[in-house]
């Protein structure tokens, strides 16, 4: 049986300048990957004998402009990437792969022709996080409306959205038009301490 540092070894050596760095956590594997060369390395990752993963299991948009906010560690990379799950059933093994994207203009190569379910995934990365897959045959919204303005995964993407539709009695439509609703407040309340000090003390005397 590969042991995990082989397999290591071999992913390595089967994407080459493809690959910019491998670790494993909890015995899987994760590649950073070239964006530049997503296509060709997914493609050895699913015809190469000793991987076969021959299954995209998911496939997401990530948003790191927030990352390490609450007192983590500050990330160095790019803004967006998207992230593969890959899964074998002939070697029972499971990779997943990162792509860092250009923080200006998020863009890579769609992986559809490797894996056909990367469809709806590509296109659920495209609405939510504004990522364009070239190649995609059908890039467009999947899960808001045609119309709608922004991307609301994005970490800047307000919690309320920029409008909301509502029909127009003038129109005799449904339509578009800014957002009404007031922020909500997200956060607990405060309970002053003499408010406990003195229910505790009634508890007590």
């Amino acid at each position: 049986m590969t042991t995990l540092a082989t397999f290591s070894d071999h992913v390595a050596g089967l994407l080459g300048p493809a690959l910019q760095s491998l670790r494993v956590d909890l015995d899987e594997i994760t590649l950073e990957v070239d964006g530049e060369k997503i296509k060709s390395a997914c493609t050895a990752l699913r015809d190469d004998p000793s991987c076969a993963f021959a299954q995209l299991i998911d496939l997401c948009g990530m948003d790191y402009s927030a990352y390490g906010a609450e007192g983590g560690d500050p990330w160095s990379g790019s803004r967006y990437a998207v992230v593969y799950h890959l899964l074998s059933l002939d070697r029972n093994a499971r990779i997943r792969v990162r792509a860092q994207l250009d923080s200006d203009r998020p863009m890579i190569d769609s992986v559809i022709d490797v894996w056909p379910a990367a469809d709806w995934f590509e296109r659920e990365a495209f609405d939510l996080f504004g990522i364009v897959f070239k190649g995609h045959p059908d890039l467009r919204r999947i899960l808001t409306d045609y119309g709608f303005i922004g991307h609301p995964f994005r970490k800047d993407f307000p919690l309320s959205g920029h409008v909301e539709m509502a029909y127009d009695e003038e129109k005799g439509r449904v339509a578009y038009r800014p957002v009404t609703v007031d922020d909500r407040i997200l956060v607990p309340r405060t309970i002053r301490d003499d408010t406990l000090t003195g229910r505790r003390e009634r508890e007590t005397g």
